[in-house]
């Protein structure tokens, strides 16, 4: 399995809806990608922005290249996102992952 890692920032009264706009986008487009096997969004504020760390996880480098393009190592933009972001982070991060034990329950559910 491999987790891939992307990082972006938004203002802080952007942060509501730019979740949202995540859970139309992003997270539609992973969960419909074969491969895919999960996906969790993190928060926090930092230095007076909200920062928003997305790990997804998937099969094999194959399955991100599926969702990214010919090259995996780019972050994959969608067109509302410069309105949002404070800086469009070129690249994103991969590890491989040798253990995990996720199994987590949202507060919605």
């Amino acid at each position: 399995m491999i987790a891939r890692i992307w990082r972006g920032r938004v203002r802080p009264h952007d942060a509501a809806t730019y979740l949202d706009y995540l859970h139309r986008t992003g997270v539609a487009d992973y969960q419909a990608t074969p491969g895919n096997q999960g996906v969790t969004i993190l928060q926090r504020e930092i230095e007076g922005a909200v920062e928003f760390t997305i790990l997804t996880f998937w099969t094999d480098m194959e399955a991100i290249k599926s969702f990214a393009g010919d090259d995996p190592e780019a972050s994959h933009y969608y067109d509302e996102d410069e309105a949002y972001l404070l800086h469009l982070e070129p690249r994103v991060d991969h590890f491989d992952v040798p253990f995990t034990d996720l199994t987590l329950q949202t507060p919605e559910q």
